[in-house]
Formats: C-alpha cells, structure tokens, sequence
C-alpha cells in the first residue's frame, strides 16, 4: 500500500496547495515589511485601524488572527512609538478605541507600498477572469468552512483518503 493510499496526495491536495501559498505569501510579506521595522500582525493592525477607527482591542484581535493579549501587548508598543493613540479611560465600558496617529498613517503608507508590490507578484500572470474565479473560490471556501462543523471526530486512519477536487 502507497503512502498516497494511506492519506491525502500532496501533489492534488487542495487544502496543502493553500498552505504552500498562503506560507508563501507570509514569507514574502515578511520580508518586504522588514525593512519598516514590521511583523504582519502589525501592518494588519495599522491597516484595519485606518480603515475602521476607533477598534476595540478584541476588534483588532479577531482582524488579525491573534489573542487579545498578543494585540494588547502590540496595541502597548504601537502607543509608546507615537503609532496610535488611546484614551486614559474608556469613554463607555471598558473598550479603548484606537486610532492612527500621523506617525501611524505615514508608516502605513510606506508599509501598504510594500505589501502592494508582494501581491502585485503573486498575482503576476493571471488575468482577470482568473483574478475574479480565485476570489469567487477562496470566499466560497471560508464560507465552506465557517458554515459547517465537524459533528464527530476522528482520527487518521478513518479520515477520507480520497482528496477532494472541484
């Protein structure tokens, strides 16, 4: 029995494709942000907050795929480099809205450049219409995936061992 029989095929595996790809872009993304003095989670930040004011560090946690600790302890940093700002006291509650502060948004301009040409890369050869199905595709996926939930679990020997294709 091959090992193929035996699990998923690597070279077919949707799932393994995206990984590489998705493992891929993070390492190119790292790269160019280097350079800015920045991780991923804290352009992410940036950006979301450009783009939604005002975030609740629980907010901005769930937006960049970290705890709500990870995000305090960068919401922390980001304060102390001039980056955001943040009221003493929370104006309602317990949340702090963050915001950008010029400092913030000059960065994030600098950062959106580099992260545009990571992209831009990625995206190199294929054309519109290839552009619109992988879109339509990968949403559809996370729909997929966000809308069902596994009712048992299992282990390896009795998970499918035929790959899925579309």
């Amino acid at each position: 029995m091959s090992q193929v029989d035996d699990g998923i095929d690597l070279e077919t595996s949707l799932g393994y494709l995206l990984k590489e790809a998705a493992s891929a872009l993070r390492t190119a993304m790292e790269g160019a942000l280097r350079p800015l003095g920045m991780t991923i989670t804290h352009y992410s930040c940036l950006e979301l907050l450009a783009q939604r004011p005002g975030s609740s560090n629980s907010e901005l946690a769930r937006g960049t795929f970290v705890t709500r600790q990870s995000m305090n302890v960068l919401l922390q940093a980001l304060e102390r480099n001039g980056e955001v700002s943040r009221p003493e006291a929370a104006p309602v509650g317990k949340v702090l809205p963050t915001r950008l502060t010029p400092k913030g948004r000059r960065l994030l301009g600098q950062a959106t450049l580099a992260v545009r040409a990571v992209e831009v890369r990625m995206l190199d050869g294929l054309d519109a219409d290839a552009l619109q199905a992988a879109r339509t595709t990968l949403r559809s996926m996370v729909r997929s995936l966000r809308a069902t939930t596994p009712t048992t679990t299992t282990t390896p020997t009795t998970t499918a061992t035929t790959p899925v294709e579309p």
